[in-house]
């Protein structure tokens, strides 16, 4: 195995310059830069991550919090996550708080203690998250703290689109069923709701409540749909949508003839769905890796652990309508 001594030895300089041509080149002269860079490939060393990691009082890792990991937009999140953390020599551990507030404290204690910062996606109580955190560096993603950097989609911006779209094929009557009632993103999509109706004359937009996030909450709310009078329905994300079609299917509605759905993310489950889910695109890999680049950038500038609100920055990220075969003009009676 070639050790540090070794490179030293055949580069003809100290072990302290190969340490600091290593670590730190800029501080190296150049020539001896490159004497000790041509060494280290001919002999094929390799750095000592671990002692390296220990030198410089890190761990190599970053922290994901996810509210559900079976749900596919936070399983390509994680993958966004991991495919950018592995690009940059990272290691990610993840937590899933099961979409229980009371859970998020506790698993980023755990992860702050682990990890050299903490990646926290649309948490259901920031309050209680942040007073664990301890300065550790953190990036929120769909959620937002002045103190703190953030990535996030438009979900606002969804809906407004969403209900265009809807409202160009002649629907009038339009019921939303919403998320969680601690989610951010559910808050942006309502107001963009709220946005859209007041831009059209005629316009009606139905609250159908707050649902589970999964397709059993779109099961839960099919009939209040029905019974809205709504001729279109948006869900707060696919699986919700996905629900919502199982029901309607059961009850005999035909889907967009009798009743036109939407849904939003543009998961996987969307493209699965029958019929094929209209839905609003969301980067979803693409917020990860923006997510670990922001991480990266703060801790280049940040050493060790410390707050970061000089530092904090918001970005928002695009969406796109996506028009597929659960949504069609309303059938005039």
């Amino acid at each position: 195995m070639v050790t540090l001594h070794d490179v030293a030895r055949a580069a003809g300089v100290s072990i302290s310059t190969v340490s600091r041509a290593l670590s730190a080149p800029d501080k190296v002269a150049e020539a001896t830069r490159r004497r000790v860079t041509a060494v280290v490939q001919e002999l094929g060393y390799t750095p000592n991550r671990a002692a390296s990691l220990l030198r410089s009082g890190r761990t190599g890792s970053v922290g994901l919090v996810v509210p559900d990991l079976e749900n596919p937009y936070f399983a390509s999140l994680a993958k966004g996550v991991q495919s950018r953390a592995q690009e940059a020599g990272m290691s990610v551990l993840i937590a899933d708080s099961d979409e229980n507030p009371r859970h998020e404290p506790e698993l980023l204690s755990q992860l702050v203690q682990q990890t050299d910062g903490v990646l926290l996606a649309a948490p259901r109580d920031l309050a209680a998250d942040f007073g664990v955190m301890d300065g550790t560096p953190a990036i929120l993603i769909n959620a937002e703290h002045p103190d703190l950097a953030s990535v996030s989609v438009d979900y606002e911006e969804a809906m407004v689109r969403a209900v265009a779209h809807l409202r160009a094929l002649g629907h009038t009557r339009i019921a939303y069923v919403g998320g969680p009632t601690r989610s951010r993103s559910d808050g942006q999509r309502r107001a963009g709701l709220k946005l859209a109706g007041d831009q059209y004359d005629g316009l009606e937009i139905l609250d159908l409540g707050a649902f589970s996030p999964k397709v059993e909450g779109g099961e839960a709310a099919a009939d209040l749909a029905l019974g809205s009078g709504a001729t279109a329905t948006i869900a707060y994300n696919d699986l919700v949508a996905v629900g919502l079609l199982r029901i309607l299917a059961r009850r005999g509605v035909d889907v967009p003839a009798q009743m036109s759905v939407m849904g939003c993310d543009d998961t996987l489950a969307s493209q699965l769905a029958t019929p094929a889910l209209t839905t609003m695109y969301v980067d979803i890999r693409g917020a990860g890796e923006a997510a670990v680049n922001m991480f990266l950038e703060l801790s280049g500038r940040t050493p060790g652990k410390g707050r970061v609100s000089d530092l904090a920055e918001h970005r928002t990220l695009p969406v796109q309508l996506v028009v597929r075969d659960s949504t069609a003009a309303p059938r005039r009676a």
